[in-house]
């Protein structure tokens, strides 16, 4: 079938994209699903740092690839066990193969096959359904959701209550599954815990609102961007500082008595992992969430990390199992619990999107979501 998408043919092209148009809408061909595969009508797809971060070039993947990972649809066509038309999915970003070591450990974020393929901007099974004339478009993060129809693994996929609006249902892919995770997974975060969060995106904003979920205290929100920390401190953080400010980590240390028991940091910044770790009290955990250029490295104290029995520690996906914590995750906010709506800061249409990375790129947004 044919299909209409925003394909990426070229990394690196000069901001404001609103007139460089890295992201072009065209249509492109879209095979039948082979088995284990599912063919998807997307309802939403969010706008994250991560299809920024091929845009600019800073997390370099093989060209052109039709952008958008985050997102929600329903089923057309199954060629999978467990899924048939008419079921409304969220997406994850990485096919969990379900056999590898790291999937039979319950580590499935760490897929081998699924990090293979998405590297190769492939399906899990390593094939490719997108195509234009005789050239392969590569598939983004096994999803490919800035198009109107997707074919994904069924490794992808995860049943989620049809009556949710897809501009939210969308952000329990990435956002959600990423922030919240990151808090209750990987930091296993415990009331009363005290709890800085660098960078407040839809990542960072998830993973505060993971943090009041669990009763951390004190929660610090850290960023640059005056509206986000007013954001923030509405959602439950006990305190805001400005990044730019030259003693921030000293106020984070001094609201958090010291230093923070457990600092995020969510931007794919190394500098920003510096300030987090530095903020980070004795005993404390740092743990990274952002996708920096793989050309970054950070620097500690080396002896910081025996004499005060620092820990850092990255999260991919949350270290999240997609199936058990999508529901959850959904169900809380149900419940009221974790108000995702939030982060929602606008919906836009496919021929929007350049502009709409503009807007992110530049931090007036928190969550946009391209909706069908």
């Amino acid at each position: 079938m044919i299909v209409r998408g925003a394909v990426l043919r070229e990394m690196g092209l000069a901001a404001p994209y609103a007139e460089s148009r890295p992201l072009r809408v065209e249509e492109v061909e879209l095979a039948p699903p082979g088995p284990g595969e599912l063919l998807v009508r997307i309802r939403a797809a969010g706008l994250c740092h991560s299809d920024l971060s091929v845009i600019d070039g800073s997390r370099p993947r093989v060209m052109p690839m039709l952008l958008g990972h985050e997102a929600t649809g329903e089923v057309v066509e199954s060629s999978a066990a467990g899924f048939a038309p008419g079921d409304v999915v969220a997406c994850a970003f990485v096919p969990a193969c379900g056999t590898c070591g790291p999937c039979a450990s319950g580590r499935p974020a760490l897929c081998e096959p699924g990090a293979a393929a998405n590297t190769t901007g492939a399906l899990l099974t390593g094939a490719h359904r997108l195509s234009a004339g005789s050239s392969i478009v590569h598939h983004h993060l096994g999803i490919s959701g800035f198009a109107d129809h997707a074919v994904i693994s069924a490794h992808s996929a995860v049943k989620i209550d049809p009556a949710l609006p897809p501009q939210i249902a969308a952000l329990f892919g990435c956002a959600v599954l990423t922030g919240v995770g990151a808090v209750v997974n990987t930091a296993r975060l415990r009331a009363g815990r005290s709890t800085a969060i660098f960078g407040l995106g839809g990542v960072g904003l998830s993973a505060l609102l993971g943090a009041v979920l669990v009763g951390a205290h004190p929660i610090v929100a850290v960023d640059v961007v005056p509206a986000k920390l007013r954001l923030a401190l509405d959602l439950g953080a006990t305190a805001a500082v400005d990044a730019r400010a030259p003693d921030a980590v000293d106020q984070v240390r001094e609201a958090t008595a010291g230093g923070a028991e457990y600092a995020f940091e969510t931007v794919g910044s190394a500098k920003v992992l510096e300030q987090a770790y530095a903020a980070t009290r004795r005993g404390g955990t740092t743990i990274t969430v952002g996708l920096p250029h793989p050309s970054q490295s950070f620097t500690v104290p080396a002896v910081s990390l025996v004499a005060e029995e620092r820990t850092v520690k990255g999260s991919y996906l949350g270290s999240s199992v997609p199936s058990r914590d999508i529901p959850r995750y959904v169900a809380l906010y149900r419940a009221g619990r974790l108000p995702v709506d939030r982060l929602l800061t606008a919906t836009v249409g496919l021929d929007d999107l350049n502009e709409a990375f503009d807007d992110l790129a530049a931090g007036t947004s928190i969550r946009q979501v391209l909706l069908f």
